[in-house]
């Protein structure tokens, strides 16, 4: 199964009131196969820093499996 792992961006409402408390008026999310996963990021970095960590994640998820396999 191949997994989607993308970068959103929320505006207005959207924002956590936290960051909308500081002047934030965007964030970032890192979303799972249309998911939200994790918290809202103030920086486009950060999110691609979390996506980048999501997907290395999944693929040696992926890795084990398909290793799983060829043992069975």
């Amino acid at each position: 199964m191949s997994n989607q792992v993308d970068v959103a961006v929320m505006i207005g409402s959207g924002v956590p009131k936290s960051l909308r408390d500081t002047g934030q008026k965007a964030c970032w999310v890192v979303l799972v196969n249309g998911e939200q996963r994790g918290t809202a990021f103030s920086s486009r970095p950060e999110a691609e820093e979390c996506r980048a960590a999501w997907l290395a994640q999944l693929n040696a998820g992926q890795l084990c499996n398909r290793g799983h396999a060829q043992r069975a």
